[in-house]
């Protein structure tokens, strides 16, 4: 068990995906706290710089899901700061969330990935001449969204434009892509290894939000049904997506295996949920890791991604009372000669 220290949990946030971050966080909180830990919430909102220094941590916790939280933007608060911090770092966590930024990449470390293209909120007055001869069934997707929101598989044109308003309620950006029939498989990725993985199958429609977090909703196997020869693959391809894009800690890797037997890597998600229903705990407990010893590995390695110089002083964490409370923090630095 590692020394213990005051903790952050960071959650809630302001993304569509709040009531998920609250769950996750709530069960960090609880297990650190089992652990030994001093570990104290840290409700996100516009006002989160004054709650951290008013808090006194050591470390943050990341429990945030979706944009100002998994996107690089509390990663970079937390920098500025000097707190040291879960998960992967400001780039890292913004590639992973630009879906299409991500896929470049991809295509860049030829790992295989659903064909795709993305338009944006002008482009949905020529839909015909944008999507072509593309062909269907494929997903529409906000560019920089989690947990299945706004997704809509479509298999007519006639589906496209409604899905295309349903995006855009959350994004202005969207990406379209090829719809892989076969078997979804999410993989864990904790220090840079790949734990495990599991497949899913709900048990109505796709793994939507309402099937990812509704107890019940989806069967899960561990390991997934495919060849030891194809699981094998789906670990390694898993493994170099966490690692093209440059993410640290605990992630998770969402791929397809076609009924073809071939891998698609969908997306990677730094910062994996850990609610009851969540994926990465499913992993883990398989591979025989507790959540309290999964939640422990997450925070063993927090760190920041840019080293202070030399003399150069962390800002202080004081108290904010009233009017005042915007009012600078920051030790003034050494006069220059």
């Amino acid at each position: 068990m590692l020394q213990a220290r005051r903790i952050g949990v960071l959650l809630g946030g302001l993304s569509s995906e709040r009531e998920v971050s609250l769950r996750t966080g709530e069960a960090v909180l609880a297990a650190l706290r089992d652990r030994g830990h001093d570990a104290v919430p840290i409700y996100v909102d516009r006002d989160v710089d004054v709650a951290l220094r008013q808090e006194k941590i050591e470390v943050a916790f990341i429990a945030l899901h979706g944009r100002w939280g998994e996107d690089g933007c509390i990663q970079g608060l937390l920098e500025t700061l000097g707190i040291p911090y879960t998960g992967s770092d400001v780039m890292a966590s913004a590639l992973a969330m630009h879906k299409g930024k991500a896929k470049e990449l991809f295509r860049l470390h030829n790992l295989p990935t659903p064909a795709y293209y993305t338009m944006r909120a002008s482009d949905a007055e020529d839909l015909e001449g944008v999507h072509g001869d593309f062909g269907f069934p494929c997903v529409v997707k906000p560019i920089r969204e989690g947990s299945s929101v706004g997704v809509t598989i479509c298999h007519t044109f006639e589906e496209l434009g409604p899905a295309v308003d349903s995006a855009l309620r959350f994004d202005d950006e969207l990406l379209v892509e090829r719809f892989i029939i076969g078997r979804e498989v999410s993989v864990a990725i904790v220090e840079d290894r790949a734990l495990g993985a599991v497949e899913i199958s709900p048990r109505d429609g796709f793994y939507d939000y309402a099937n990812k977090y509704t107890r019940g909703a989806t069967d899960y196997f561990i390991p997934p049904r495919v060849s030891p020869e194809r699981y094998r693959g789906v670990l390694a391809h898993a493994l170099r997506a966490h690692l093209a894009l440059g993410c640290s800690g605990a992630t998770r890797v969402d791929m397809m295996v076609s009924e073809s037997g071939n891998e698609f890597v969908l997306e990677v998600n730094t910062v994996p949920g850990l609610t009851p229903t969540s994926l990465l705990p499913k992993i883990a407990d398989a591979a025989g890791i507790s959540f309290g010893e999964l939640c422990e590995m997450m925070l063993s390695g927090a760190s920041l991604s840019t080293r202070r110089g030399r003399g150069e002083r962390r800002v202080l964490a004081r108290t904010f009372v009233g009017d005042e409370r915007r009012e600078a923090s920051v030790e003034s630095a050494p006069e220059q000669h």
